[in-house]
């Protein structure tokens, strides 16, 4: 199969898929609108790879090889000779259709347009291109070169020869792929998350457990790596409440109704790890 990967988004997401598809012999073009925001992405990939050299996972000609494969640009017609294209880009579904409206102008005409969204349905996606055949969920997870899973989505006018490639690619990259056949908001697991998380946080709202023992009994009476309060701390209150909202919005199923204190974890600025304060303190 064809080689040629562009990467939309040069963040944590679309900086680890350009790492795992060029460290699996994919040529890569990752774009992102400021070099300074290339600047990091690449920083973090080579900082990645020295972590998997010294840890004698990689060899160190491989990874010189990797970074050899991915090349950098501000510009969107850098993916103009793309086989696939990921966007990897803000959950926003306007900056999203801008990007793939952009794109259907661009690209080959076989070439596959993935989004890797977490929640915003693909045939809302699709419906900026004239090619919403070619056009796939392709949901990665953070960090993309630890996590194996892909979750891949049909948009209601998705082909099959579309997502068998995707497919294909996901794999090459060594991923595992589950299949949406359906292209409901949130997908399977971005649902399942944020019921979770909505339900542990109405939970802690009203004293009926501390965090911790909410995130214990999940760790151990079900097994999860994990709790629910853990992981939006990880992730980030402010992303989790934004896709249980999208979902809401949707579907009004009412488990996806966010308690008020995620929103005012969220105005108070207490979204998790990346501020220092989240469920719990870091």
């Amino acid at each position: 199969m064809a080689r040629k990967l562009a990467v939309i988004g040069a963040g944590l997401m679309g900086s680890g898929i350009a790492q795992v598809s060029a460290q699996a012999g994919w040529d890569v073009v990752l774009r992102d609108v400021t070099d300074a925001a290339l600047t990091r992405g690449t920083d973090g990939i080579k900082a990645s790879f020295e972590r998997f050299v010294a840890k004698d996972r990689m060899r160190a000609q491989d990874a010189e090889a990797a970074l050899a494969r991915i090349t950098t640009t501000t510009e969107l017609d850098g993916a103009a000779d793309a086989d696939i294209v990921v966007e990897a880009v803000f959950e926003k579904l306007e900056v999203k259709q801008e990007i793939f409206r952009t794109l259907d102008k661009l690209v080959k005409d076989d070439t596959v347009l993935a989004s890797n969204t977490s929640a915003i349905p693909i045939t809302k996606i699709a419906a900026a291109t004239r090619r919403p055949e070619r056009v796939v969920g392709a949901h990665f997870f953070s960090p993309v070169p630890m996590m194996r899973l892909c979750e891949l989505v049909r948009g209601l006018k998705t082909s099959d020869e579309t997502l068998a490639r995707t497919r294909e690619f996901a794999e090459s990259v060594g991923k595992t792929c589950i299949v949406v056949n359906r292209d409901v908001a949130g997908f399977v697991t971005t649902r399942l998350i944020a019921a979770l998380v909505v339900e542990a946080a109405k939970l802690y709202e009203s004293g009926v457990a501390t965090a911790e023992d909410i995130d214990i009994a999940c760790k151990l009476g079900f097994g999860h790596a994990m709790g629910p309060l853990a992981t939006a701390d990880l992730t980030g209150v402010d992303i989790l409440l934004h896709a249980a909202e999208n979902i809401y919005t949707e579907s009004r199923d009412e488990k996806f109704a966010a308690p008020e204190l995620m929103r005012r974890m969220v105005d108070a600025g207490d979204i998790g790890r990346k501020s220092g304060k989240g469920f719990y303190e870091h």
